[in-house]
């Protein structure tokens, strides 16, 4: 991302930024259940098989949780799951009032033909924390940034935005135009006001941009 007429670089780093956002967030928790006695936020964590990969994501995502005060749930599921067993697990998280939000790893590791699309428009729009149901896709695609943001682009946003960088007039050029983030963060610039290139495979003349 670069100013009008400026082409220089600027690393970012967002370890120290992500400590305090989670300190931020272990105070916000704390209150939230100081106001209502006995409420525990629970996220609970979908995975299918046994990705050694999705294992450390597992790990990472419930350490997190559980530093700022909610309770993670992991439930792991074999791989023999097929496509409607899975979509009734995910119906009865969304159906548990002690669930507030939900998370499905990917990939799905499952011996199984999984629509990973319809999974992730099964999981309630109200808890869908990583941002992508089709409802929560939508609303970030007409600007509506009030509900739930795809979790890596967000992050993107917070360290551009803390960094000091100016979003509002600069030209953003964005690598990738998948659903998980590089759309996403593309509506997410755009509606910050940048300029957006949005580069992919079939992008001509790269270097140049």
């Amino acid at each position: 991302m670069s100013s009008s007429g400026d082409s220089s670089g600027k690393l970012l780093s967002g370890t120290d930024l992500a400590k305090e956002i989670r300190e931020s967030l272990s105070r916000d928790v704390a209150e939230l259940r100081e106001k209502l006695p006995g409420l525990k936020p629970g996220l609970a964590i979908v995975q299918v098989g046994g990705r050694e990969d999705s294992n450390v994501y597992i790990r990472m995502k419930t350490k997190a949780a559980t530093d700022i005060g909610i309770e993670a749930h992991h439930l792991k599921l074999p791989r023999t799951i097929t496509e409607a067993e899975l979509l009734l697990k995910i119906r009865k998280l969304n159906e548990d009032p002690s669930i507030h939000g939900i998370i499905v790893q990917m990939p799905l590791d499952s011996d199984n033909t999984i629509n990973s699309h319809l999974v992730t428009d099964t999981v309630s729009s109200d808890k869908d924390v990583d941002g992508l149901n089709t409802v929560n896709e939508g609303r970030v695609a007409v600007g509506d940034l009030e509900g739930f943001v795809p979790c890596t682009p967000n992050g993107v946003m917070e360290l551009i935005k803390r960094s000091g960088v100016e979003i509002a007039g600069s030209n953003a050029v964005v690598l990738g135009r998948s659903k998980i983030v590089g759309t996403p963060a593309s509506e997410l610039l755009k509606w910050h006001h940048a300029t957006v290139t949005i580069c992919h495979s079939k992008t001509k003349n790269l270097s140049q941009l």
